[in-house]
């Protein structure tokens, strides 16, 4: 058995909302390096694993050699979910997770291009198919790459950072990750004592860019939502407020929670019956002791649900398009 690159996030809280049983049917929506999918395998369920990252393959082997027969690895994002589920012979969908962003295992392999810390290509790709981190910055004007950095990295001197790459593309396309961070921190001024690398907000609004991956997200909880049996549980970890937001307001909504309109604009009744009841409100955290064993644990919240017996809702395109 190989030991996974690193560990899974808020696990016992993971298993605690989903409640497998033996003989249920769990999704793993982000195989990674298993953490989740061995979890569930422990305890009696079966699991259809999802990812896009075509490096996964050996653990995804290494789990089918230890769970013979309970485990398969569907090459899809988030939004093939249904359609992975649709292409089992399973009948029953018990249980969902989803573990969003970007794992440490992928920051770690340089040649993937997702760390500013470590020189490779500038690819950013989970996939191995479409555009790549440098296709974005070495030809996207002006505008559309300012209104990303701001919307996706949350850079407030997106306008600063974008002429200068625009800047220096002219001299030299961009082709490594060092060379980008390195632009972006002359463009900022330096480090200054900052507690966080100046390029940390445009690394992450390119790699949600190239991997559209809020968009990503909505579409694969709708795809849960459509999936899941009566009862089948939904469980989502996420690590930053972009994802969160995305998270909470879907189930806020399909548990008929969500805020309603001010007394000059009321929102009209929605009939629409809830999908979702909350199995707990807001949102748990990691332990102390979790975030003192696992960095990556510190900014890691869990919002889990279970599927009512009420039609799914119509799907809602475009809500995180850049």
């Amino acid at each position: 058995m190989t030991s996974a690159p690193h560990a899974p996030v808020l696990l016992a809280e993971v298993l605690e909302a989903l409640a497998p049983a033996p003989g249920d049917v769990m999704i793993d929506a982000t195989f990674g390096a298993g953490g989740y999918t061995r979890a569930l395998l422990k305890t009696g369920a079966r699991v259809i694993a999802l990812d896009r990252d075509p490096t996964v393959q050996p653990h995804a082997d290494a789990v089918a050699a230890d769970f013979p027969g309970r485990f398969q690895l569907v090459r899809t994002p988030f939004s093939g979910l249904a359609e992975a589920f649709a292409g089992s012979d399973a009948d029953r969908l018990d249980g969902a997770v989803f573990d969003i962003g970007v794992s440490s295992m992928q920051l770690d392999q340089a040649e993937r291009g997702f760390s500013f810390m470590r020189d490779g290509p500038l690819d950013m790709r989970m996939s191995d198919e479409g555009e790549t981190a440098a296709d974005i910055v070495n030809t996207w004007d002006h505008g559309p790459l300012a209104h990303i950095l701001k919307l996706y990295g949350e850079e407030r001197q997106s306008g600063r950072v974008a002429t200068a790459i625009l800047r220096r593309r002219v001299e030299q396309p961009f082709t490594r990750t060092l060379d980008l961070a390195e632009t972006v921190e002359k463009a900022l001024g330096g480090r200054r004592g900052a507690p966080i690398h100046p390029a940390t907000r445009t690394f992450q609004a390119l790699r949600i860019a190239v991997n559209d991956e809020l968009g990503e997200l909505e579409r694969g909880l709708e795809a849960a939502e459509a999936t899941l049996a009566p009862g089948g549980r939904l469980a989502v970890v996420t690590f930053h407020s972009l994802e969160d937001r995305i998270v909470k307001a879907f189930l806020a909504q399909r548990s008929g929670n969500a805020p309603g309109g001010s007394r000059h604009a009321p929102v009209a009744t929605d009939t629409r019956k809830p999908t979702f009841a909350l199995q707990f409100k807001g949102a748990r955290e990691a332990t102390e002791q979790e975030r003192a064993a696992n960095p990556r644990a510190r900014s890691a919240k869990l919002r889990a649900a279970v599927r009512t017996q009420a039609p799914a809702w119509a799907p809602m395109a475009g809500r995180a398009a850049a």
